[in-house]
């Protein structure tokens, strides 16, 4: 469930070095954005429980780089300026019953994964171009058990039992593009994407489409905590300069992914470690809203994912909740 990593607290500080030089400093026009995503509101606590992620437009050419330089070998005469940010992030899943100590070798493997994330994007016109390149651990140095056992205790609810069934340590990485075309008005549109990611975390194709309805709409959907689901501020200003006011909508998507390997189901790459029998063709469906008030955005998605691997009917399937709120600067 929900806890804050010591370093995310450090990110969220940066916003007010802005008066003080730093090669860290946020550049003019930046903003902070914030992931979560769980599922407690769905009363549930099992598979995807729960992902946190931090944004902020910082140069961090480290992470930053190989993101951009795909973009523009994907792209090379695309010609509009690429835009940056940095994300901190953490994601968890467990079994869906989390009390027991024993392992649950039928059952979804308890895992988490946390990483740096640097994003590049681009748009023009109808068209929205994103790389993401994401990196750092799964297993125990991802902090999952202290994170979840902490939430557990401050909500005081059930202890989780069987961290010490989870996924080892192992470094791991994913590099994630993105594309997605809008097509309609103001009032109405449809949004279509596609794209994948390659990596040691997750390999997959994934398509997709998002019907939207409200007023004064803006940008390619609404953000999610997925790789390449962040729509940068630079890259927002792109259709929505100098935005004033309110802006709404309501929306419904569905997405289709098909995967060949994810590492919380198949198991660390390099060593052993639990594992069971992943389902290649994965679906979601959502609904949601979103809001924009001056700088200030948030939406909300309940999202409904289909079984992600072999067991007893139902046992795999959820639902979830994401949220995301930005503030621009």
């Amino acid at each position: 469930m929900l806890a804050i990593p010591f370093f995310i607290l450090a990110v969220l500080s940066l916003p007010a070095w802005a008066d003080t030089p730093s090669p860290l400093q946020p550049p003019p026009g930046s903003e902070v954005q914030l992931f979560i995503e769980n599922d407690m509101l769905a009363r549930t606590d099992r598979n995807y429980t729960n992902g946190l992620k931090l944004g902020v437009g910082i140069p961090f050419d480290l992470l930053q780089m190989p993101a951009a330089e795909v973009l523009r070998a994907i792209d090379p005469d695309g010609g509009a300026d690429i835009h940056v940010g940095l994300f901190v992030g953490q994601n968890m899943y467990t079994p869906q019953d989390i009390t027991l100590v024993t392992a649950q070798p039928h059952d979804r493997p308890w895992a988490a994964w946390l990483y740096l994330g640097g994003v590049a994007q681009r748009a023009r016109g109808n068209r929205l171009d994103t790389v993401e390149f994401d990196v750092g651990m799964v297993g125990p140095a991802a902090l999952g058990e202290p994170a979840q056992k902490a939430w557990h205790g401050l909500v005081d609810t059930y202890t989780p039992r069987g961290w010490q069934n989870q996924i080892p340590n192992e470094p791991a990485f994913v590099l994630t593009y993105v594309q997605k075309r809008r097509f309609g008005n103001d009032n109405a549109d449809l949004v279509v994407n596609g794209g994948g990611s390659l990596g040691t975390v997750l390999t997959h194709a994934r398509a997709g489409l998002m019907l939207r309805l409200g007023q004064r709409l803006t940008g390619f959907g609404p953000d999610t905590i997925e790789p390449g689901g962040a729509m940068l501020h630079g890259t927002r200003a792109v259709g929505a300069s100098n935005f004033a006011g309110i802006s709404w909508s309501v929306f419904a998507a569905v997405d289709h992914r098909y995967v060949a390997h994810n590492i919380f189901l198949d198991g660390p790459v390099f060593r052993d470690g639990p594992s069971v029998d992943r389902r290649p063709h994965v679906r979601d469906r959502s609904v949601g809203f979103s809001l924009r008030l001056d700088k200030l955005r948030f939406s909300w998605t309940r999202v409904a994912r289909s079984a992600e691997f072999h067991n007893a009917p139902g046992v795999g399937t959820q639902r979830f909740d994401s949220l995301n709120l930005g503030m621009e600067f």
